[in-house]
């Protein structure tokens, strides 16, 4: 069983292998064995890749339950009920992973000697089981409903530009102005071009805005707006670094955008593994620590 999941959480049977310590050819022959056993094919094979057949899918779900109560008993009787260890692999935004949670991270290290990391940096929502990930940090946007989310902490949204861009330009007065500027676009924002603000009296209100540059990368899009290139909004932990250089300044101070919540997700609470709950933990905790406010 935990030869088949690990190939299904790797995606073949050479990463699997190397993963675990064994040969590809062991691998393949645990899962051949099982499905022999169970008189099922489990797994899609291809030259390129290895899928789980619907009956193979179910059949995971269920060995990933019984892998970890049986992690959790062994752990019991050898004294270890509570104590988290082993490979963590954990996929976040490179952009909050490298500015803000690099630190966390090193301090969860130390604290946490018996867990090994594996940091997947990705600006997409990833798929939990193709690519092996055991928690997600996500901002703003969680994913699919069936996932658990703890909010663990969150950033705020700024709209800014160059002092040169505004002094070509114009400093926009209200949102609405943000039609006659050049605005760069992220591709992961949930609201797409709409960007979203609230007015002075809490009133929510959404504009739709245009511009020549559009990325998946905030941080460049903020080089980008620090260059003279247009108005950028993105969260503060992308942002500060440039507002205190003076190379970018906030507009629309009176119309602050939403904050984002920034959360630690994982597939299923019930079997919540000692290691996933200690991250989560750890994260909250330090997000209350170090950015007051940021929860």
């Amino acid at each position: 069983m935990k030869v088949f999941c690990t190939v299904v959480e790797a995606g073949g049977f050479a990463a699997a292998a190397d993963r675990l310590g064994i040969s590809t050819s062991a691998a393949s022959r645990h899962v051949a064995q099982l499905e022999a056993h169970l008189n099922v094919r489990l797994l899609n094979r291809t030259t390129r890749r290895v899928s789980p057949t619907d009956e193979g899918f179910a059949y995971f779900e269920r060995c990933m339950q019984l892998l970890s109560d049986l992690e959790e008993a062994d752990s019991m009787i050898s004294g270890g009920a509570h104590l988290p260890r082993g490979r963590l692999r954990l996929t976040a935004p490179g952009a909050l992973a490298t500015l803000r949670l690099a630190p966390a991270l090193a301090a969860f290290g130390e604290a946490h000697p018996e867990i090994s990391l594996d940091v997947v940096l990705s600006e997409s929502v990833v798929d939990f089981i193709e690519e092996g990930i055991d928690l997600a940090i996500r901002v703003g946007r969680v994913g699919s409903s069936n996932l658990v989310a703890r909010r663990i902490g969150g950033a705020q949204l700024i709209a800014a530009a160059s002092p040169a861009y505004l002094a070509r330009q114009g400093t926009p007065a209200t949102p609405e102005d943000l039609a006659g500027h050049a605005c760069l676009t992220y591709a992961h924002a949930a609201s797409g071009n709409a960007w979203r603000f609230q007015d002075p009296a809490g009133d929510s209100m959404e504009v739709r805005v245009t511009g020549r540059v559009h990325a998946n990368n905030g941080v460049l899009l903020a080089e980008m707006a620090a260059a003279g290139c247009g108005i950028t909004m993105a969260p503060d932990f992308i942002l500060d670094p440039l507002l205190a250089e003076g190379r970018l300044v906030p507009i629309l101070a009176d119309w602050a955008p939403p904050p984002l919540p920034i959360h630690a997700v994982y597939p299923s609470r019930r079997h919540l593994s000692a290691k996933v709950r200690a991250m989560s933990t750890f994260l909250a905790d330090w997000f209350r620590a170090s950015i007051p406010g940021s929860t």
